[in-house]
């Protein structure tokens, strides 16, 4: 998802500018029929993990060991009878099989092949014109053509947070084997691998080679050879797509794994980079960075780029090249640009490679989006990927400014102070222009963006008063630029106050060298100006100021504070319901998954990265984002796959689930916001539709104690259970929906969750528990949603070590409302295993409505 970098805003001149960054064209083809677009084209044979079953795993104790039902035998030559599911032969095979397919359908005319998919979905990526696409989906072997469409990207405190240090890691022996031997793999921006906190290098304990790993490492000039080590341990790039619509720039974007956006780098740190890094920016220090799983490694699989977002062709190869290689866990901090047209949003190239992904295997961790606070504004959908949310954490920087007049406000800025004992005299940028410089003759003069414009020997010794104005979000006026003018003009400092059009949105702290503040609130710019030109003396003849009366001092923002009311809902965190399709009301999967520290996340920063021009050069960045919160989760899987290495993706994703927290540092609810503007101000108790679970909790993680399983034949079912979904599920994995349990909706999933969009009078759904722990007895509890009687059986059982007990939960609906309501069931073990698992109700009918 695309990081919540310096602003959010809600100034409609400023919205399409902002998102066409993000936000690429894709008209090809809809208005000429013979302009040719990238097409994702999938056949009728099922790819090679179906084929092979569920690869690279070890005898899984929580899953029967059968085949599943219905699944579709490749058809693989008889000459390569003996070679292993990662063989590159078997790879150039099925791209011999769909070059011939292309020259067969295509005979004598032109087209381009992009991509070969053959592991995790059996297709192509084509360019070719839409009168050519359509002979290809007339084609016997050809099952689904899809055009190809955009996506988009959605630390030194949060291990502390999170309770690593005397939690997680040292149930784990510590941060020197925290995640040792997982390999998770990013699909993003890439990766700056100079950094340090990718070296293998750092400590005395050498990193192990993941054996299971099988990928390479790129080499270009802007990835030179070397680049791996065993931590950083695979990495490539994809931009075919891109490449063909002419948009690639390969001195911006990097024809390589190499990160020219920041992102990527970002994302790979919060999740696994190295410990004990210092964070050092514009010559001050903010502490020693840590990823989740320190010592977890990284593969790096770039499909995103700077310039503009990217397509889900390449993010497909991305994803099949990944999971053939052997990563245990797919790191997505991206999202679609736009919700997947169809029968149902889970049927889009993206999700369903990963849920081939998922049958490998691998866990997948998404971030929600940062699409919030609007309800269904999900943007991750499927239920064998894990959603993560974004929440604060309990640090914050704040800085505040001394008026003369005893006034304090306060204000963003990692910056010093001025000297406590003295006050500094304010000069606005509009009275201390030079002589041949007019406010007429410059606009923006007063953003303070060149010293030359200025007169030196007023501004001496003085704090610099510069507009931030919508220019500073858009990157056309830089607060690097306008420290550098007060700089070289001798200031004392600069105050930036907030230009009344720049409205309702939220200021990531900057670093700044020098004294420093910016008043992020328009009222308080005001009583600044107020108090600033009261205090000024005009002659009344020349109408020239003479006598500049207004003073005051920075208080600085580098030192921390820490809070109580955390973690909370960030505004920009997507929200549930998850729109199964057009339809909300068919929504039966709770989306997010969980919550996840996502804002205000210093990690690592690629050192040429453009992302962010206020930290440009800087080897680590201060980012928010849901984009942020993936990798959190992504790297606390490595840490319950590295204790239980035969957890399927459901059982490390229920472990996340059922032990998270539903409160703040203080005991209280944990608070949602609820609105772009004055967040703050807006606040109620989250929902399961805004934090999922709760807000993850790392170390009752690693001790479940029952965990709900879950496999790909269980979606497969779901998906056969969609009206009108068995054509399309033929398409997309070549097995026939007539061999699955058809009636299996979405509440019926053994998910450690229930949500049910429509209650018509009554409901019994089941859940299945397994014990991961030893002997325990448990009792249940629960809290029922307004409007539902609720009550589950058994209310007490005994489960032995590695056994499975069977929870009848009964809903009924008691008054008819269309407002969604919410309750819990809590399980309580007698060893101190404690599990919640969220009730969402949406539309409740009783059985007493009548009908007119």
């Amino acid at each position: 998802m695309g990081n919540i970098y310096l602003a959010h805003l809600m100034v409609m001149v400023v919205v399409v500018v902002f998102l066409g960054v993000f936000l690429p064209c894709l008209c090809q083809g809809d208005s000429d029929y013979d302009t040719t677009a990238v097409y994702v084209v999938t056949l009728r044979h099922a790819p090679v993990s179906h084929y092979y079953g569920e690869l690279r795993r070890e005898v899984n104790s929580f899953k029967d060991a059968a085949p599943a039902p219905g699944r579709t035998q490749f058809n693989k030559p008889r000459r390569y009878d003996n070679i292993t599911k990662t063989d590159k032969r078997y790879g150039s095979y099925i791209s011999q099989v769909h070059d011939s397919l292309l020259k067969k359908v295509l005979n004598g005319e032109k087209y381009l092949k992009l991509y070969s998919y053959h592991y995790l979905i059996n297709g192509f990526a084509v360019l070719v014109t839409q009168k050519q696409a359509e002979k290809l989906s007339r084609s016997n072997e050809v099952s689904n053509v899809v055009l190809d469409f955009s996506v988009r990207t959605a630390t030194t405190h949060t291990p502390q947070f999170l309770g690593l240090p005397q939690g997680a890691w040292f149930q784990e022996g510590g941060f020197e084997t925290a995640g040792e031997g997982v390999v998770i793999g990013f699909v993003d921006t890439g990766i700056d691998p100079t950094h340090p906190s990718f070296g293998d290098s750092n400590s005395n304990h050498p990193y192990p080679v993941p054996g299971h790993f099988s990928g390479i490492c790129e080499v270009t000039r802007d990835f030179p050879s070397g680049s791996c080590n065993r931590k950083l341990v695979g990495a490539r790039h994809f931009a075919a797509s891109a490449i063909t619509r002419g948009i690639f720039n390969s001195t911006q974007d990097y024809a390589s794994p190499f990160d020219g956006d920041g992102h990527g780098t970002h994302t790979a740190a919060v999740a696994a980079g190295n410990h004990g890094i210092p964070v050092i920016v514009a010559g001050h220090h903010f502490g020693n960075a840590s990823g989740m799983a320190p010592r977890s490694h990284i593969a790096v699989y770039k499909a995103l780029y700077k310039s503009f977002g990217g397509f889900a062709a390449d993010v497909v190869a991305a994803i099949d090249q990944a999971a053939q290689d052997g990563v245990d866990i797919i790191s997505l901090s991206i999202t679609p640009n736009r919700r997947p047209p169809g029968v149902a949003t889970f049927f889009n190239p993206i999700d369903m490679a990963l849920l081939s992904a998922v049958k490998a295997g691998i866990f997948v961790v998404q971030a929600a989006g940062n699409t919030g606070p609007s309800p269904t504004s999900m943007f991750s959908f499927s239920p064998w990927i894990f959603t993560v949310g974004a929440a604060s954490h309990d640090r914050v920087y704040s800085n505040s400014i001394f008026l003369g007049n005893n006034v304090t406000i306060p204000g963003a800025g990692l910056a010093p102070g001025t000297d406590e004992s003295k006050l500094y005299k304010l000069i606005h940028a509009h009275h201390a222009l030079s002589n041949d410089t007019t406010v007429a003759d410059d606009m923006y003069v007063g953003e303070c963006q060149d010293a030359n414009k200025f007169n030196k020997d007023l501004i001496k010794g003085n704090l610099l008063m510069c507009s931030y104005s919508i220019r500073f979000v858009l990157g056309l006026s830089t607060i690097k630029r306008a420290s550098e003018t007060a700089k070289n003009l001798s200031a004392a400092g600069v105050v930036f106050y907030m230009d009344p059009y720049v409205i309702g949105f939220q200021l990531n702290p900057v670093a700044m060298k020098m004294p420093s503040i910016i008043i992020a609130s328009t009222n308080d710019s005001k009583i600044l100006m107020q108090y600033y030109n009261s205090s000024l003396e005009i002659d009344a003849v020349s109408k020239k100021i003479v006598k500049f009366g207004a003073v005051a001092s920075i208080c600085g923002g580098l030192k921390a504070n820490y809070g109580s009311a955390a973690p909370k809902v960030m505004y920009y965190s997507a929200r549930g319901p998850d729109p199964e399709d057009s339809l909300p009301h068919e929504a039966d999967i709770l989306k997010p998954n969980l919550l996840a520290p996502g804002s205000f996340i210093w990690a690592a920063w690629s050192s040429v990265a453009a992302d962010s021009v206020e930290f440009l050069g800087e080897n680590f960045a201060l980012m928010s984002g849901t984009s942020m919160a993936a990798p959190h989760v992504a790297g606390l899987a490595a840490l319950i796959k590295q204790k239980f290495p035969s957890f399927s993706p459901a059982a490390i994703g229920s472990a996340l689930s059922t032990t998270a927290s539903l409160y703040d540092k203080s005991g209280g609810p944990i608070m949602a916001q609820r609105s772009y503007a004055s967040p703050e101000l807006n606040e109620s108790p989250a929902t399961p539709f805004d934090m999922g679970s709760g807000f993850v909790n790392a170390s009752g993680a690693l001790n479940p104690g029952l965990i709900f399983d879950s496999g790909y034949d269980d979606y497969m079912s779901f998906l056969c259970g969609i009206n009108g979904s068995a054509p399309v599920v033929l398409n997309y994995t070549g097995q026939n929906c007539g061999l699955y349990n058809s009636t299996v909706y979405g509440p019926d999933l053994n998910l450690p969750s229930i949500t049910i969009s429509k209650l018509n009078q009554s409901r019994i759904v089941q859940r299945t528990v397994q014990n991961t722990a030893q002997n325990e007895s448990y009792s249940v509890g629960w809290t029922a949603p307004y409007g539902v009687s609720l009550k589950v059986f058994p209310t007490h059982f005994s489960i032995g070590s590695g056994e499975k007990q069977i929870l009848s939960v009964l809903l009924n609906a008691t008054v008819n409302s269309s407002v969604s309501s919410f309750g819990r069931i809590g399980l309580f073990g007698n060893q101190g295993h404690v599990l919640n698992i969220p009730i969402s109700i949406m539309v409740k009918i009783s059985s007493n409505t009548t009908t007119s």
